[in-house]
């Protein structure tokens, strides 16, 4: 008997993504599943303000009235069924709004909706009592500012809708790989105590939730798939029983799967690898390993699972003032201090304004001169004398008006500045709301999950989880050794790739080794100290460095990286999607005679 392939397609990481994943996956064939992950924490708090305009609305439109409507004849015909987050804060608006497009299209398909996420109301209300940064301990913000509050559900009540008979399923806030993990538990029976099952099929929903960029996007060796970006391939993720997978993607699809790009996803946006924590298991990846299974095809094992958390995180978000972004272009001799000089002009006149009615200084001010000042620090060219920089002015302040001053003095001494102003980005701007995340966790027996599909509805059990302690771990052992004889100094980009993304306010990098005898040399030069040496001019806050021996890997965790975050930052990259390729400058020690070959 053959063993038994569940083929799941990843069709979607975020809102706004093109809509070619789900005609290519479904010409590709052969699918069980296609999921879909829309959701991020500021994505949340644009459907939380669409739904507070409109009861009927507040979820992923597009994915109703384009990918689903475009697409559910064929997808009907295939017997592929679909699991989405796309249900943002009002899941069941989403359901019904899909119902009637089933209907529509004259289909016989049956739509599950689960429910629970949403604790909006309850935490204006008091119903938790005062709450705390799950992270610093910061005390709950007032109630009456939050404009949304959710809980990060799992994958056993998708898995119990498809029990169900459902061949739709929509959820509101899930984890991001619990579309994924929920098919492999219908499918394959798996139950809360198949611990290492359950982490392996979260590392696959987690290796597709982000789309092609398992599959070469935002790869560091870019050059090797840049001719195929306009038709790049969905990755398709072959689930086994025992929680092992293979990643491909359609045949005849652009850029590439291989170990470099499947790795860099791995790595991408966690903390501590051997404490990734889901709802439905913790996850140590520290043992994983990815190995070339053939052109396009990659296999990924060895992920363990400890208990489940006791907890759910919860997600909120809330108003805080507002915030502006100003571009100017100058150019021609001393570009940089031209641009310097006219935005110190255009600040004292703000603020002397600010003064003059007694109103507060402007609580942050961001000055970047893109261009000019490289954020690759001291691995920068010192003699390089920009003739054209991009100035980049960004303030925050409780009143909008406050940033509209600011930006109208700007605009209004254009015939003042000095000489090179050569253009403005995008005209004056508009003040916009600074959307800060405050996250936090609750006991899942706080929360009531339920699933409802053809006209009933259900509780969902959720296991209760067990406390955990990540200090108790056992640690791999250090990696790192010091070349011997006579050294070069190799850029990291020789020896590694790297991909990066954020958490909030903490910027994760990861770094992986091209081959396993160079990992001893990476993990020499990269220390904790060097990492945080080499962004303090990005944070000030702690770098932790975890070991990742099955992949060769290094993972950092950089806290107060980003300014705050999401659109809470003034920076030119609050997400931290730069920080890898800043990294990959870094001069790693290596015996002369592996320099040589690099270099050959």
């Amino acid at each position: 008997m053959s063993e038994k392939i569940v083929r799941i397609g990843g069709a979607s990481g975020y809102w706004g993504e093109s809509d070619m994943a789900t005609p290519q996956l479904l010409k590709a064939g052969g699918l069980d599943y296609i999921v879909y992950d829309y959701l991020a924490e500021i994505t949340m708090s644009i459907m939380a303000r669409a739904r507070a305009a409109d009861h009927d609305k507040g979820y992923a439109l597009d994915f109703v009235s384009n990918v689903l409507k475009n697409n559910l004849p064929e997808i009907a015909r295939q017997g592929v069924k679909i699991l989405s987050n796309a249900g943002g804060v009002n899941p069941v608006a989403c359901g019904k709004a899909i119902e009637a497009v089933v209907a529509e299209l004259g289909l016989d398909l049956k739509v599950a909706v689960i429910t629970g996420d949403d604790v909006l109301e309850d935490v204006q209300a008091g119903k938790f009592g005062p709450l705390t940064e799950m992270f610093t301990g910061a005390a709950m913000p007032p109630a009456d500012k939050f404009m949304s509050a959710n809980a990060y559900l799992g994958a056993f009540p998708i898995a119990e809708a498809l029990k169900a008979g459902a061949d739709i399923v929509v959820t509101g806030r899930c984890v991001d790989s619990a579309v994924t993990l929920g098919a492999a538990i219908h499918e394959f029976g798996w139950t809360v105590d198949d611990l290492d099952q359950l982490s392996g099929g979260s590392l696959a929903g987690h290796v597709i939730e982000c789309g092609p960029q398992c599959c070469g996007g935002n790869f560091t060796d870019w050059e090797e798939i840049v001719d195929g970006i306009a038709d790049i391939g969905y990755p398709i993720a072959e689930m086994r029983a025992d929680g092992s997978f293979s990643i491909t993607k359609p045949a005849g699809t652009g850029g590439k799967v291989s170990v470099g790009t499947v790795s860099e996803q791995i790595v991408y946006e966690i903390g501590d690898p051997q404490a990734y924590m889901l709802p439905d298991v913790i996850c140590d990846f520290s043992t994983v390993s990815v190995t070339q299974d053939g052109p396009d095809r990659v296999s990924v094992m060895g992920a363990t699972g400890h208990t489940a958390p006791s907890t759910y995180k919860v997600s909120a978000t809330y108003a805080d003032g507002f915030r502006g972004v100003q571009l100017m272009t100058f150019a021609g001799f001393d570009a940089k201090k031209k641009a310097e000089a006219y935005a110190a002009a255009g600040l004292k006149r703000a603020r002397q304004k600010l003064h003059d009615m007694n109103a507060p200084d402007y609580e942050e001010v961001s000055l970047e001169i893109v261009g000019a000042e490289s954020q690759f620090g001291d691995f920068a060219n010192p003699d390089l004398s920009p003739r054209e920089v991009m100035l980049k002015l960004g303030v925050k302040h409780v009143d909008q008006k406050a940033v509209g001053l600011l930006f109208k003095e700007m605009m209004g001494m254009a015939l003042a500045t000095p000489a090179g102003l050569a253009g403005v980005g995008g005209g004056r701007p508009k003040p916009s709301p600074v959307v800060r995340l405050f996250s936090t966790t609750l006991g899942k027996d706080r929360l009531d999950v339920k699933m409802s599909i053809a006209g009933t509805t259900k509780d969902i059990a959720v296991s209760p989880g067990a406390k955990f302690d990540a200090a108790t771990l056992p640690r791999p052992a250090e990696p790192a050794k010091k070349p011997e004889g006579d050294t070069v100094d190799v850029p990291l980009i020789a020896l590694a790739w790297a991909r990066s993304g954020d958490k909030g306010d903490k910027a994760n990098i990861g770094v992986i080794a091209r081959d396993p005898s160079y990992f001893p040399y990476i993990a020499n030069a990269l220390t904790a100290d060097v990492v945080a040496a080499r962004f303090a001019h990005f944070s000030q806050g702690r770098v932790d460095r975890f070991v990742m021996p099955g992949m060769n890997a290094l993972n950092f965790l950089i806290d107060e990286a980003l300014g705050g975050g999401g659109i809470a930052s003034l920076r030119s990259d609050p997400q931290a999607k730069t920080y890898g390729q800043i990294l990959l400058a870094t001069p790693v020690a290596v015996p002369a005679a592996l320099a040589a070959k690099l270099t050959t």
